[in-house]
């Protein structure tokens, strides 16, 4: 019933006792790729493992995986929820789990559970190391040699002694003269340090002068590029003062020309008698203009009703005057009605010919007043104008 697991590496051998207490500890598997363990990149920022250096649990992993199980319980409440339910069931009735899967399996209330053991094979001790023995190199030869066959001690020693001595001799020799070559070397070597730190000194000295004589260089070129920047504001500060004096001198009489012909420079008479008095004397005139003008309809309208009344009066009085003597006429010839009718016909086309003309007279003269008052007006106003 426990959960699968990968089964540790079982060693051959049986393990000392001190590595068998070191393992008592707690055992963690994990994927090596995950392992916090396995140090990859910098080791400056090392993290301390609690299993390894500290027996309390790390309150971050501890939280970290509360957290992780928060959210895994969260995600499965959010899926039971997403998924369809089936209706609830009528009051009297229950759902009941149905298999509908090809292949049918007995239901139990208790599950089967059943043991399993296998034997592996006893841990065998390990056998001592063996001495390390080089493996030989070259082939052993053996020789026989009878007593007294080999050399005389005496006569054989004799060179080796010769040998031993010339050598310790020549050791000597080439030690002392080692030695004075050491010191002829130290002497000369000394002798180089001194030329050397001379030459050095002297290289230095150069180097500080050349530094000298580059900072004294680019400080001459600096203060001559400062000198050449002012002298060109200077210049241009004096192009741009002279330029400002020319432009200047013609650019204030001209603004206050334009300002005086804007009309801001003014007198103060002229603009009161411009703004003040001409308007009133404007509106005066045209007040005593509309008054004589309105004089003159006025005359001119009474004019033309008394002429047109007259002419009506002097109209009716000679049609009067005919029918008076038309009626006075004595009837002479009662045989000629005709003539009569003819002198009627013929005096009523004069009459009505003089009636017709009475508003031709009264036209022409309505506009020779009208005219007339027109040129008077227009004098009155030349006049008025000229004073």
């Amino acid at each position: 019933c426990s959960q699968p697991r990968a089964l540790p590496a079982r060693a051959k051998y049986r393990a000392a006792p001190e590595a068998a207490e070191q393992e008592k500890g707690p055992v963690r598997y994990a994927n090596l790729m995950y392992d916090r363990r396995v140090v990859r990149g910098n080791t400056y920022a090392l993290q301390v493992l609690p299993g390894v250096c500290d027996t309390q649990p790390d309150p971050l992993e501890i939280q970290r995986q509360r957290e992780a199980r928060r959210r895994a319980l969260s995600r499965k409440r959010a899926k039971e929820h997403m998924q369809p339910r089936t209706p609830e069931p009528v009051e009297g009735r229950e759902h009941v789990h149905v298999q509908t899967e090809l292949y049918l399996e007995e239901i139990r209330d208790r599950i089967t559970e059943a043991d399993v053991e296998c034997q592996t094979d006893a841990f065998l001790d390990r056998p001592p190391t063996p001495l390390f023995i080089p493996a030989k190199t070259g082939r052993d030869v053996d020789t026989q040699i009878e007593e007294g066959e080999l050399f005389d001690f005496d006569i054989e020693v004799k060179p080796m002694l010769e040998v031993l001595i010339g050598k310790t001799i020549e050791q000597s020799l080439l030690e002392v003269m080692e030695e004075e070559e050491l010191a002829n070397l130290r002497a000369h070597q000394c002798a180089y340090g001194e030329l050397r730190n001379a030459e050095l000194a002297e290289v230095q000295r150069l180097e500080e002068q050349e530094r000298r004589y580059s900072e004294e260089k680019e400080r001459r070129k600096r203060q001559r590029m400062e000198m050449l920047k002012k002298q060109k504001e200077t210049t241009e500060k004096i192009a741009a003062r002279a330029f400002a004096q020319r432009y200047l001198a013609d650019l204030i009489p001209s603004v206050f020309n334009n300002l005086r012909e804007s009309g801001y420079f003014y007198d103060p008479i002229e603009r009161d008698i411009e703004t003040e008095f001409l308007p009133w004397l404007m509106t005066e005139v045209e007040e005593a203009l509309e008054k004589k003008v309105l004089g003159r309809t006025v005359l001119d309208s009474l004019i033309c009703t008394v002429v047109g009344r007259r002419l009506y009066a002097f109209s009716h009085k000679q049609l009067s005057d005919q029918t008076e003597v038309r009626a006075e006429e004595p009837v002479t010839r009662a045989a000629a009605p005709e003539p009569a009718v003819l002198t009627e016909d013929a005096s009523q086309p004069a009459e009505l010919k003089e009636v017709t003309d009475q508003p031709v007279v009264e036209e022409q003269i309505v506009p020779r007043i009208s005219l007339q008052s027109e040129e008077s007006d227009q004098a009155e106003m030349e006049d008025f104008v000229s004073e």
